[in-house]
This record gives structure tokens, sequence and C-alpha cells, in this order.
């Protein structure tokens, strides 16, 4: 696997970097190329304040077969904050999906909306499933999505994640009968050859840890697009239809 960083933007607070299928953003098993550990010796690491050292933290979570915009703090100042921030809903993260047109040709899907649901969390399977009724045992998760495009066989859809919970793309159009491209896990119908799925973080937008202002909401925003990596014919046709839509 190809251990070049692709990256999309750095400052002395945090790293982007355009996140390829196969790297794990944190706890990498398997074939899974450790993102972390591969920042850590393009980076270094830093002293936090009892003297252990410090090396790039991931702020979010992106799926091991995700790609796209993928977010490290590189010190414990700017890991608090930034973890602050996504827990405040001041992060913007919008991802595109190629989903797989419902075989079921009663299923219609709106053109966009929003899609609400709690979703619940096994462990044991690694997987999550989204209900309509809450529960103790389950956390809200939220998302916008917009229909940009479609081709013969899928949907291209552009989905902006309200929430941050576990597999929460994935299980949320799993739950109303859409399946993300080669996401054997989560319904679809085959899988892609790098094993892969067609969900890709597209861009992500937050406040600049670096700024002097006390306010996090009114600091200004750090704005990172990513290029898809591997651009096949599906990609440029998402392409296409996102900036014709």
């Amino acid at each position: 696997m190809n251990e070049q960083i692709v990256l999309l933007y750095e400052s002395d607070a945090c790293i982007v970097v355009n996140k390829r299928c196969g790297e794990a953003m944190e706890g990498a098993s398997g074939s899974a190329l450790d993102l972390p550990a591969l920042l850590a010796k393009a980076y270094g690491t830093v002293r936090n304040r009892d003297g252990k050292p410090f090396a790039p933290t991931a702020v979010h979570r992106l799926d091991v077969p995700v790609t796209g915009c993928a977010l490290f703090a590189r010190n414990p100042q700017a890991l608090a904050f930034l973890n602050e921030v996504f827990a405040q809903g001041l992060a913007r993260k919008v991802y595109w999906a190629i989903v797989e047109k419902p075989e079921n040709s009663s299923i219609a899907i709106p053109h966009q909306g929003e899609l609400v649901h709690w979703i619940a969390v096994d462990s044991k399977h690694n997987k999550s499933y989204a209900h309509t009724e809450e529960a103790p045992d389950r956390k809200q998760a939220v998302l916008r999505y917009r229909l940009v495009g479609e081709g013969e066989h899928y949907l291209f859809m552009e989905i902006e994640l309200i929430t941050g919970r576990h597999h929460q793309i994935r299980a949320q159009l799993a739950a109303v009968g859409l399946h993300i491209k080669g996401d054997l896990k989560y319904g679809s119908r085959r899988s892609e050859k790098n094993g892969g799925i067609r969900l890709h973080a597209r861009s992500l937008a937050f406040p600049d840890p670096l700024s002097g202002e006390t306010n996090p909401a009114k600091r200004p925003y750090i704005q990172v697009v990513a290029p898809v990596i591997e651009p096949d014919r599906l990609w440029q046709d998402f392409e296409k239809a996102s900036l014709a839509f």
C-alpha cells in the first residue's frame, strides 16, 4: 500500500490529509495502514505538560474504507479545542456518496431532505443500527442530504453530517433502503475491487485553533476540500453533476 501522505492543510495546530481507502485513523489492525504512525514519522512529536510525547491525534473518525478529509491535532491544546468544536457542532462536514438505486421501485427518494434516527452500536460485530424511536442505549443521529444527479444504476448524494455517530451515514441510508456502493456490511449488492466503499469526506470546515478570538464560533473558519483520489468514471460523473446542480 502507498504510504505517501496526501496533505490538504497544515498549521502548527493541526493537519488535514486526504485519507485513502485502507488507512486507519486510529487502532490500525489487519491490513489497515496506521495513519497516525505515518504522521508521527513525518511530523514528529511534541511534549505535553507531563513530559510525555504527543503524536498527531485524530479529532474525528473516518471508517477504514472511507476516503477524504481527515483532521489531526498536532498538540494537546489543539486537540482539546478541536474536540470541543466538534462536540458543539461547529465543524461542517460534507460527504459524497454513490448509492445503489433501490431495486424496489416503490421506494421514493425526495431530492433533498433530513434523516433523523437513533443509533445503536453492536460493538461485537462493529455495526450500527438506525432506529426511528429513542431508547436508553441509542444516540440521536441527524444528517441532511440532496440528490445532485444520477447514473444508470446509481444515485449521487451530497450529505451534510450534523452529528457524528459510529457508521452514521452508512446505517441511516440503509435504514431507508439505500446502500452505498461497495458497502456489503450495510446491504450493498457487491464489493469494490479495492475493498472500499463509495463514501468520500468531500469537505471539512472548522474554526481556526490559532485564532486569538475567545469565542470559537466567531473565529475565522478553515475550509478544506478533498479531491477524489481515484477519480474513475463514476466519480467524474458525480463531480460533473455537482457542478451543474
